[in-house]
């Protein structure tokens, strides 16, 4: 059991790491540029994050494709499989097409809530609207992705991935250093680089699996109850998706609003969380694989033991984290920034990173595990009570009183409660699927 989790997990580690890599060389190919270097990194940066949150609206499709994907392959019915690929990907390729053609519209709301010099949303607005145009592939790949993890595959993904990011890399540098474009050459170049790794993905798919092609039927795809069961968990997972988006979202906002210091320290400390995030997820990722295979096979008993070992896996992986960040908590600051004012604010607040990745392993985990098992309401229900009923009273009461700890204080205990909650509805919403 233990081999195959770190089979599945290791590898998506790998991938989730090249990620943020590349986004990192993308905005160094700028800081080089010598005239007006910090107007184009802004203008990455802004262009960055509008896409990270249409995106991130559309993680949906890859979690539920993996979870309807690992259990149709317990259950050995490639039919179903095979199926649930071409339902998703249906979905990807309108979505990105749709996206490409309400492209002015996302445009003028994404400008509405940007609030920075007109000399930079221009170059916004030419990194825009370059690289909209990769939208069908890289809503694609989560489709295509998601189902190679269901199918116990986590290779691929690493491969897809890390080519991805060297191609974006590559691209760029081309067009940046060779060709003398600016911010619109990063864009085309993670354009083309995203759909070279949506052909590299259908050319994984069509090399490895043509085997299963034979199952894929129109009329099997168009099957209204199959149809209504995948919205119904995307739905779920939507709903879930904005409400992390939400919480962040306030969360930055808020601590703008107290001054740009808290902004700065808040921004370098949720860092922090991602580094983590990075390591665990690479479990969450294995948990959706296999919990939706055993649930697919009612294999009840390595159901518990897979579920089992997670937890001691994340438990002794979150300890790890809370002891490097409590050892090393200054010299990783250093790598962030050489700001002095900056890292010697951060060290008020620091106790809040040491203790995050303890209280947060069990909402990763835990929603890979739900993932795998399709139990969308359950898991979209501990989100809610999380944000209603932890995360907003908590701010409220403590801000007034602790000022940027009550801040968070209330993330700390919204990951927590998820984690719980998710803890405590696992036995009606998971183990009773099987039986």
């Amino acid at each position: 059991m233990n081999k195959r989790i770190f089979r599945l997990a290791v590898p998506n580690i790998i991938s989730n790491i090249s990620v943020p890599l590349a986004g990192m060389i993308d905005l160094a190919l700028m800081g080089y540029l010598k005239d007006d270097a910090i107007n184009y990194v802004s203008a990455i940066a802004l262009g960055g994050m509008i896409f990270n949150f249409v995106y991130m609206s559309f993680v949906f499709l890859r979690m539920t494709t993996t979870g309807f994907t690992a259990q149709a392959y317990g259950r050995r019915n490639f039919k179903e499989s095979i199926n649930t690929l071409s339902r998703s990907l249906f979905v990807a390729i309108c979505a990105g097409l749709l996206i490409i053609a309400l492209q002015i519209p996302i445009e003028k709301i994404a400008f509405s809530l940007i609030n920075t010099e007109n000399e930079i949303k221009v170059l916004v607005k030419q990194y825009f609207h370059i690289r909209v145009w990769a939208a069908p592939a890289t809503i694609g790949l989560y489709s295509i992705l998601g189902w190679f993890i269901g199918m116990q595959n986590a290779k691929s993904p690493m491969v897809v991935s890390i080519l991805v990011n060297i191609l974006n890399l590559g691209f760029s540098a081309l067009f940046i250093l060779g060709f003398g474009m600016k911010s619109e050459g990063v864009a085309l170049g993670t354009m083309l680089a995203q759909y070279c790794g949506f052909f590299s993905a259908i050319f994984i798919l069509i090399v490895y699996y043509k085997k299963l092609f034979k199952y894929w039927s129109l009329k099997q795809m168009r099957k209204l109850k199959d149809l209504f069961a995948f919205f119904n968990v995307s739905k779920d997972i939507l709903i879930r998706t904005l409400c992390i988006i939400s919480v962040f979202t306030f969360i930055t906002s808020q601590s703008a609003a107290i001054n740009k210091n808290i902004l700065a320290v808040n921004s370098l400390l949720l860092q922090f969380l991602l580094f983590f995030s990075y390591m665990i997820d690479g479990f969450a990722y294995a948990a959706e694989a296999l919990v939706g295979k055993y649930i697919g096979a009612k294999d009840y008993i390595s159901l518990k033991v897979v579920v089992k070992r997670l937890v001691i896996f994340g438990g002794c992986l979150a300890l790890s984290f809370s002891l490097i960040y409590l050892i090393a908590q200054e010299k990783i600051l250093y790598i962030l920034t050489n700001e002095t004012q900056i890292i010697e604010l951060a060290k008020e607040y620091m106790i809040w990173t040491i203790i995050l990745p303890i209280t947060a392993f069990g909402a990763f985990l835990w929603d890979g595990i739900y993932i795998g098992a399709t139990a969308s309401k359950a898991m979209r229900n501990a989100m809610l009570i999380s944000v209603l009923c932890v995360f907003a009273p908590v701010y409220i009461i403590s801000y007034p009183i602790i000022g940027n700890h009550g801040l968070w204080l209330s993330l700390i205990l919204f990951m927590l409660s998820r984690g719980i909650l998710l803890q405590i509805l696992a036995r009606n919403a998971i183990f009773k699927a099987i039986h």
